[in-house]
């Protein structure tokens, strides 16, 4: 990412948590709006092969005292799992960099590996609304269970559109024990 580039990121950052309503998670925090040259710089990091871009991300993220601290009161962080198959084709899972680094350098919150998306399905930004709710369905599954029980999590995105990808993930994992669960997102 440019030097230009972040600059401009960072100025247009206006990091916000909310509380979430008639969701299986309690809480939503993201970066920016997912606009201008930030979108652009996610759309790079996601689709044209820059899987080193996850640093810079993670630095932005990191650099601000308010989100570091709200990271710090969490237990774990989880990645949304894409399929095997997509994994391949990608050769990584952009999500899971981000939070595997944010878990390294984040006082007392770990990564784990808890969701396994067993289905490959159409992607959510082909999809409309109503599609996308239908597409989510039973297509995530627990792993290691006890890792999240009576724990606050954090489920890492990167881009947040309807919610139904993180919502459908969040279910399963109150469904299995987790007591609060943090959605955080680089854009919304």
């Amino acid at each position: 990412m440019c030097k230009d580039c972040r600059e401009k990121i960072n100025k247009s950052l206006s990091f916000k948590i909310e509380e979430a309503n008639e969701k299986f998670f309690d809480k939503q925090m993201y970066l920016a709006r997912y606009q201008g040259n930030f979108r652009k710089e996610i759309l790079e990091y996601k689709f044209f092969d820059k899987p080193y871009m996850y640093k810079t991300f993670a630095e932005i993220i990191l650099n601000n005292e308010k989100i570091y601290q709200i990271l710090k009161s969490y237990d774990i962080i989880i990645s949304v799992p894409i399929h095997k198959k997509r994994k391949n084709s990608r050769g990584y899972n952009q999500s899971e960099l981000i939070a595997k680094e944010l878990a390294k350098n984040v006082k007392g919150l770990e990564y784990k590996r808890v969701l396994k998306k067993t289905k490959n399905n159409t992607e959510q930004s082909s999809l409309n609304k109503k599609e996308r709710i239908n597409n989510v369905k039973n297509v995530y599954e627990i792993q290691n269970q006890g890792i999240i029980l009576n724990k606050k999590v954090i489920l890492f995105d990167d881009i947040y559109t309807t919610g139904n990808t993180t919502n459908e993930c969040s279910r399963i994992l109150k469904l299995n024990g987790a007591k609060e669960i943090l959605v955080f997102s680089l854009a919304r």
